[in-house]
């Protein structure tokens, strides 16, 4: 399946939104094209890894993001894996707002490997705040005009996958900050499953989930995922797929990862199966009740 062009897609507008800690988040939101406001679209929430949702090339020089603050990080210096990601769904119709929680809080440089238990990533954990971002995200795309409420997606890589995957079962348990709306979906990318990284390991969501595990991840065990994953969910609800072979952020589109011919097969698969669940998704929430005289 072939994957369609984005090179010509507008840039994300900046927007700021407050989080159920009381900091003012930043986002980047990503139109369809020729969306003026007249038209309501189904959306997705986009949730960062450890290393921030910047360009490497730029965010050893960045700390604090928000308003009136200048910065070389910004909507011109996304990484490129978080563009073709917001630019895949802005084509396919999806408004796509992308949150920076470390920026807000002074930690736009992001943190390298081994560095989940620093005890200055407390202030960033996927546990108790990064859960509170994507669900402001939620009650602020709900708020638009633009959006349609029934239809608002979640996604997440790797330290935001493990927080997707916090969100849904916070969700599942009643425990959402935001009750107003729902994420309809999420899509999960090689997300820490281990102790410290899920609210429970009996592990639940009662909404669609879809994971994707790389077999040769360096950074994150997909062993764990697997337990924590499958054993107490409501039959389809979790979907995991593992790829053989491939390796952790093998949807970067850089030049690094996709010279993997396993990764290079992995990202086009994982990108076509997150596109029809949230087509399947977004139209079945826009289809009119079928009677049930009717087959």
């Amino acid at each position: 399946m072939s994957l369609p062009a984005t090179a010509s897609a507008a840039p994300p507008d900046t927007v700021y939104f407050p989080g159920g800690d009381g900091t003012e988040l930043v986002g980047y939101l990503f139109h369809p094209p020729g969306n003026a406001g007249q038209q309501r679209h189904p959306a997705i929430v986009m949730l960062h890894g450890r290393g921030g949702p910047y360009s490497s090339n730029v965010n050893a020089a960045c700390s604090r993001i928000g308003r009136d603050i200048s910065s070389p990080c910004n909507t011109g210096t996304l990484s490129q894996r978080h563009k073709m990601w917001g630019e895949y769904w802005a084509a396919r119709g999806y408004l796509a707002l992308h949150v920076d929680s470390f920026g807000p809080r002074g930690r736009a440089h992001g943190y390298g490997r081994n560095s989940h238990d620093l005890p200055e990533r407390q202030a960033v954990n996927e546990l108790t705040v990064r859960p509170l971002d994507a669900e402001a995200a939620l009650a602020y795309l709900a708020a638009r005009d633009d959006v349609r409420k029934d239809s608002i997606m979640l996604q997440g890589w790797s330290n935001g996958g493990s927080t997707a995957l916090n969100v849904m079962y916070r969700q599942a348990q009643g425990n959402s900050s935001f009750a107003a709306a729902r994420f309809r979906a999420a899509l999960v990318f090689y997300p820490g499953c281990g102790a410290r990284a899920l609210l429970s390991r009996r592990y639940r969501s009662d909404t669609d989930v879809l994971v994707f595990l790389a077999s040769n991840d360096e950074e994150v065990s997909p062993r764990n995922c697997l337990r924590a994953l499958q054993a107490n969910n409501e039959p389809g609800k979790v979907k995991v797929i593992e790829y053989a072979g491939a390796m952790h952020d093998f949807d970067d589109p850089g030049r690094a990862r996709q010279s993997v011919p396993e990764n290079r097969a992995a990202k086009e698969d994982a990108m076509r199966r997150a596109a029809l669940l949230l087509e399947e998704f977004s139209n079945s929430a826009n289809r009119p009740a079928v009677p049930d005289n009717r087959k």
